[in-house]
C-alpha cells in the first residue's frame, strides 16, 4: 500500500506530503490546480523519462518519494527476485531526484537504475490513465487479463508449457543447424579428417617443444659453447700457464707449512684443500665436456625437422602444444557425430516431435481452462458493465487454439468481443471503444480481478472523462467497490464519484505577484462536503447546494454498507 508522497520543486508544487490509507482516497481540485502534476510527480518516482522542464522554476533539483507499505508475500517473493528487500517494518521507499542533465534513483536509500525502479514499481502499484486503458486495445492484453483470472488452475499449466517450448525451441533450433551440416557435411569432413591425421601424425609428446628448443639452442651454439667452456678450463687447470689449481695447491701448502707454528691457520688450510678439490673437480668436469663438444649432423637436421613441424601445426591449429590437443579433440568429436549423421538427425526428430506432441497436449488443457474461466469472466463483465450503465452491451470473449501464436503461454488466440448499443453486432474492442468507454470496460475488468490481483495500490486518473450523471454513480459506486480490496487512489472532478471517498484531498493553486505554489490537503468531513458542494454548485455555495452534499455524501456511505 501507498502510504506517503513527497513532492519538492515539481513544477508547480514547492513542498507537499500526504499521506494516503486504506480504501477509496479521492483527490480533487479546480481545473488548472495541479491534478495533472500530481500523476507526472508519481510517475516520476516510478521510473518515467525525466524532464528537467518539470523542475520549479528557481529551484536546483526536483524531488518525489513513495513510502509503500509491503505485507503481501508474492508481492515480497517478487521483491526479494529482484534483491530488494522491505526494512523491519515492511517499508519499500522509491525515491528519484531530477536535476538539469542527469536524474538519480533510489530504493530504502541504495542506488538502482531506472530500469530497477520501474521493475520494483510494476509490482506495487498501478497507474490508469488513457494510456493504460488504451492498452486494452492490444489483444496481447486480453490473454494477460484472462490468465490472471484463471490464477492457480492455470499457473502450474503455464510454467510446464513455458518449460517445454524453451526445450522444443532449442531441440528444433538444433534439428535445423543439423540439417545445414547435412549440406555442407562432405567438405567439412574432409577437412576435419585432414586436421586430425596431421596432428596424429606427428605424435606430439607434451613439453616436447621445450626440449627440443633447448637442445637446437645448444646445437646452434656449440662453438661459442666451445670457445667459453675452453677458457674456463685453461684458467682453472690448463697445463701451459699458470692456473687457479696451481696457485691454490701452493697457498695451501705455504698455509700448512706456517700451521706448524700457530694452529689457529687449520680453518683456512682446510678451506684451500676443500677449493683445490672443488677447482679440480670443475676442471675435470670441462675436460671431459669439450671431450664430448661435438655437432651430431644427423640429430641437428632432426631437432630443425621437428621444431619445423611443431611450429607448422602451432600457426595452423593453436600457440601451444595443449591448444592443438584441444583442437584435435574438438575435431575428432565431430567426426564422431557424423559417424552415424543419419541416425544423430533421427534422434533431434525423435526429440523435437516428442516435445511437440507434449507441448500440444499442454496446450489442451490450459486451452480448456481458458475456455471454462472466459465464460465466467465474460458472465461477471457482462454484469459489471451494467452496473456501469452499459444497459445494452454485450460481451464475449473468443478463445481459439491456433498453431501459429504457439508461443510460451500456449497457442491460444484471446479476443475481447463486444457490442455497447442494441442491435449491434459483436466486434473487436478496438473496434468499438471510446477513449471514455475503455476506462469504463477497464474499470469493470478490476473490480472483477480484485480478488486475483495482487497489487495493492491502483491509481485511475481520468476515469470519468466523458461521463456524468447515472454513469458517474455507477462508476463511484465500482470504485467503493474495489477499495474494499485495494488501496485506491482516483483523480476526478465530479462529485458523484468525490463522494464516495474514504479520504478525500483537495488540490488547491494559490497566487501572488511572485510565484504559483500548489498544496494538497486532507480534508475533514466538513472539508469533504464543502469540497462536494463546490463540486456541485460553482463557486457560490447556498444552503441548498451544501444540503445536497449532505445527501450526496450519506447516500454514498449507505451504499458502500452494502
Amino acid at each position: 500500500m501507498l502510504e506517503r508522497l513527497v513532492v519538492k520543486n515539481v513544477a508547480l508544487i514547492d513542498e507537499s506530503e500526504i499521506e494516503f490509507s486504506e480504501g477509496l482516497n479521492i483527490l480533487t481540485g479546480e481545473t488548472g490546480a495541479g491534478k495533472s502534476i500530481l500523476i507526472d510527480s508519481i510517475n516520476l518516482a516510478l521510473g518515467a523519462k525525466a524532464d528537467k522542464n518539470l523542475i520549479r522554476q528557481g529551484a536546483e533539483y526536483a524531488y518525489v518519494e513513495l513510502c509503500f507499505s509491503v505485507h503481501s508475500p508474492k508481492i515480497q517473493k517478487e521483491l526479494k527476485e529482484m534483491e530488494i528487500f522491505p526494512d523491519e517494518d515492511g517499508k519499500v521507499i522509491l525515491q528519484r531526484r531530477i536535476m538539469p542533465g542527469k536524474s538519480t534513483c533510489r530504493i530504502n536509500g541504495e542506488s538502482v537504475s531506472g530500469k530497477m525502479l520501474k521493475d520494483a514499481a510494476a509490482v506495487l502499484i498501478d497507474i490508469h490513465g488513457q494510456h493504460e486503458h488504451q492498452s486494452l486495445l492490444s489483444e496481447k492484453k486480453h490473454l494477460d487479463v484472462l490468465d490472471t483470472y484463471c490464477g492457480a488452475e492455470l499457473s502450474e499449466l503455464s510454467d510446464q508449457i513455458s518449460e517445454v517450448y524453451i526445450k522444443y525451441k532449442e531441440t528444433e533450433k538444433e534439428y535445423e543447424q543439423a540439417l545445414l551440416d547435412d549440406r555442407a557435411k562432405d567438405r567439412e569432413i574432409s577437412l576435419a579428417q585432414f586436421e586430425v591425421k596431421e596432428i596424429e601424425e606427428a605424435s606430439l609428446q607434451e613439453g616436447e617443444d621445450a626440449e627440443l628448443e633447448e637442445a637446437f639452442r645448444r646445437m646452434e651454439h656449440v662453438k661459442s659453447i666451445g670457445e667459453s667452456v675452453s677458457l674456463a678450463f685453461q684458467c682453472l687447470g690448463s697445463y701451459e700457464q699458470e692456473n687457479a689449481e696451481t696457485l691454490i695447491g701452493r697457498a695451501s701448502k705455504s698455509v700448512s707449512d706456517a700451521m706448524a707454528y700457530d694452529s689457529k691457520l687449520q680453518t683456512a688450510a682446510d678451506q684451500l684443500l676443500q677449493a683445490e678439490e672443488m677447482v679440480r673437480d670443475a676442471a675435470r668436469f670441462l675436460q671431459h665436456y669439450m671431450d664430448d663438444l661435438e655437432i651430431d649432423g644427423e640429430a641437428y637436421a632432426y631437432t630443425r625437422e621437428r621444431l619445423n613441424t611443431i611450429n607448422h601445426l602451432k600457426n595452423k591449429y593453436g600457440n601451444t602444444l595443449e591448444e592443438i590437443f584441444s583442437y584435435a579433440r574438438e575435431k575428432t568429436e565431430f567426426l564422431n557425430k557424423f559417424e552415424d549423421f543419419e541416425q544423430y538427425k533421427e534422434k533431434l526428430a525423435a526429440q523435437k516431435d516428442a516435445y511437440y506432441e507434449t507441448l500440444c497436449s499442454l496446450c489442451q488443457k490450459a486451452h480448456a481452462v481458458r475456455a471454462e474461466k472466459a465464460f465466467v469472466l465474460q458472465k461477471q463483465m457482462q454484469d459489471a458493465l451494467l452496473e456501469l450503465n452499459f444497459p445494452y452491451a454485450k460481451f464475449e470473449i473468443e478463445v481459439t487454439e491456433d498453431e501459429k501464436y504457439l508461443s510460451k503461454t500456449g497457442d491460444d488466440h484471446v479476443r475481447f468481443m463486444i457490442s455497447l448499443n442494441a442491435g449491434e453486432v459483436l466486434k473487436p474492442l478496438a473496434q468499438v471503444a471510446s477513449g471514455g468507454e475503455l476506462s469504463r470496460i477497464m474499470l469493470a475488468l478490476k473490480t472483477v480481478l480484485a480478488d486475483q490481483d495482487e497489487i495493492e495500490s491502483l491509481i485511475f486518473d481520468e476515469i470519468d472523462a466523458g461521463i456524468s450523471g447515472k454513469t458517474a454513480w455507477k462508476v463511484s459506486e465500482k470504485l467503493g467497490v474495489l477499495g474494499r480490496h485495494h488501496q485506491v487512489i482516483c483523480i476526478t472532478h465530479l462529485p458523484q464519484i468525490a463522494a464516495m471517498a474514504d479520504h478525500h484531498f483537495m488540490i488547491e493553486k494559490h497566487q501572488t505577484q511572485e510565484r504559483t505554489t500548489t498544496t494538497l490537503t486532507a480534508l475533514n468531513r466538513e472539508g469533504m462536503l464543502s469540497e462536494l458542494a463546490r463540486l456541485l454548485g460553482g463557486d457560490v455555495i447556498t444552503d441548498t447546494v451544501l444540503q445536497n452534499a449532505k445527501e450526496l455524501k450519506e447516500m454514498a456511505i449507505h451504499t458502500k454498507q452494502y
